[in-house]
C-alpha cells in the first residue's frame, strides 16, 4: 500500500530538486528524506531515483509517480472532508498562504466570517510571499493561496487555476513632512539621493524596488533593511527613510504620506488552486470568500495616512 507521507516526499522532490532541499522544507535530515524514497521504492518494487553525480533525479516511473501523487493526494483530502462533514457542510482543514499585507487585508476578514458561518471548517493562514507560496501550493503544504505573478520571477504551473481577486498599486511612501507631499503622482529620479528602508535581498519587494530604481538611472541607498513592513512604515514615519510598498501595505496607523509614481506601477492579486482533481467543498467556500469582498489599499494614491 502506497504510504501517503513518502508520496508527498517524492512530489515535493519533484518540484524542489534536491534531496536536501526536500529535507529542509518538512523538518528532516536528508539521510532521512533518502531512507524515507528507498523504502517508497520498495514499496512499488520500483526504481523511482537515479544517481547522476553527487544528486538523485527522477527516473521516467519518478515522474509519473510524483506527478499522480499530487491527485492522490487531493483526493484523500476530499475523502476525509466528505467524511468529516458528510458532504452537507464545509468542513476539515483549508491551509490558506498569504503574502504579508494579504494576511490583514484578505485572510483575516475572510477567515473570521467563514468561522461564524462554517464552524467546523478550519482555516491555517500561513505567512508565505509570492516566490514562496507557488512552491508550497504545488508540494500540497497549502491548498490555496494568495500571490501575485507580476513581478515574480518563475514560470507559472500550468496545474494551477489563477482567480484574479484584486489590483494593488505600488506606492512611494514618505515621511508626512518630505517636501515632495506637495507634488501629485511623482518620478523615482527625483529621489535618487534619498536614505531608502528595502525589504530583505532577493525577497519579493527588494528586488521590485531595485528593479524600479534601476530603470529610473539609480542604485538606492539603502539604509535599513526589514522582512516587516510594519517596521518600514516606522522607519520611514520617523523621517529616517523613504520606501517603495503596496498600497494594502500601507498601515493607516503610521503617518506616512504616499504619493503614485508617473509611470504608474500596479499588481495583480491573485488566489491560485491546484488543478486535475476534484476541488474540496472546503477548499471551495474559503476562494469564495476571498472573491466576495475584495480588499481596499488603505494607502491609496496621494493619501496621507
Amino acid at each position: 500500500m502506497l504510504n501517503p507521507w513518502r508520496l508527498r516526499l517524492l512530489s515535493r522532490l519533484d518540484t524542489l530538486g534536491t534531496i536536501r532541499a526536500v529535507a529542509s522544507a518538512s523538518n528532516l535530515s536528508a539521510s532521512s528524506v533518502s531512507q524515507q524514497l528507498a523504502v517508497l521504492e520498495t514499496e512499488t518494487r520500483t526504481k523511482l531515483l537515479e544517481r547522476t553525480g553527487r544528486h538523485v533525479r527522477l527516473t521516467p516511473a519518478g515522474l509519473i509517480l510524483a506527478r499522480r501523487a499530487r491527485a492522490i493526494l487531493d483526493h484523500m483530502d476530499t475523502v476525509e472532508s466528505e467524511l468529516r462533514g458528510l458532504g452537507d457542510e464545509p468542513a476539515g482543514l483549508v491551509r490558506l498562504g498569504a503574502f504579508q499585507s494579504a494576511v490583514h487585508t484578505l485572510s483575516v476578514p475572510a477567515v473570521t466570517r467563514l468561522a461564524a458561518a462554517h464552524p467546523d471548517l478550519q482555516v491555517e493562514v500561513l505567512q508565505l510571499e509570492p516566490h514562496e507560496s507557488m512552491p508550497a501550493l504545488r508540494v500540497g503544504d497549502a491548498d490555496l493561496i494568495i500571490t501575485t505573478t507580476d513581478f515574480v520571477e518563475q514560470p507559472l504551473d500550468p496545474d494551477v487555476d489563477l482567480v484574479p481577486l484584486a489590483t494593488d498599486p505600488i506606492l512611494l511612501v514618505m515621511p508626512p513632512d518630505h517636501p515632495a507631499t506637495r507634488r501629485g503622482a511623482v518620478d523615482l529620479a527625483a529621489f535618487a539621493d534619498e536614505p531608502w528602508s528595502l525589504d530583505l535581498p532577493q525577497s519579493y519587494m527588494a528586488n521590485l524596488a531595485l528593479r524600479l530604481c534601476r530603470q529610473s538611472g539609480f542604485e538606492p541607498r539603502a539604509v535599513c533593511r526589514f522582512s516587516n513592513y510594519m517596521l518600514a512604515l516606522q522607519h520611514v514615519e520617523a523621517g529616517l527613510s523613504i520606501t517603495l510598498l503596496p498600497g494594502l501595505a500601507v498601515d493607516p496607523r503610521y503617518r506616512v504620506t504616499t504619493r503614485e509614481l508617473a509611470s504608474p506601477v500596479t499588481r495583480t492579486i491573485t488566489a491560485a488552486v491546484r488543478r486535475g482533481s476534484p476541488q474540496r467543498a472546503a477548499v471551495q467556500v474559503v476562494l469564495d470568500a476571498l472573491r466576495r469582498n475584495p480588499p481596499v489599499s488603505a494607502g491609496g494614491p496621494g493619501a496621507d495616512v
